[in-house]
């Protein structure tokens, strides 16, 4: 595979997607009409985290779909922006 995540960032998909599990189980049992806390606070235990884990992901490398345009609008092209000219000696 050539996008394998790592071990760790697997680990917090997994907590995430307990603490959805948990949260919908609140829910339901709000819909009963007998509403147990402890879901809530499990839900969002596993998804603070799920969350903490997957912050480790590596960023994706950039696709490069609108370098055109950066180009265009000067962002890629020297000599633009604050320019500040040489001090003059005055007598």
């Amino acid at each position: 595979m050539e996008n394998e995540e790592p071990l760790i960032v697997r680990v917090g998909t997994f907590f995430m997607v307990l603490g959805g599990g948990a949260f919908l189980l609140f829910v339901m049992s709000d819909i009963a009409e007998k509403v147990d806390f402890d879901y809530l606070f499990i839900a969002m235990l596993f998804i603070g985290i799920g969350w903490t884990l997957r912050r480790r992901k590596a960023p994706p490398p950039p696709a490069g779909r609108f370098s055109w345009v950066k180009g265009r609008l000067g962002k890629n092209k020297k000599g633009k922006g604050n320019t500040v000219a040489p001090p003059t000696e005055e007598e």
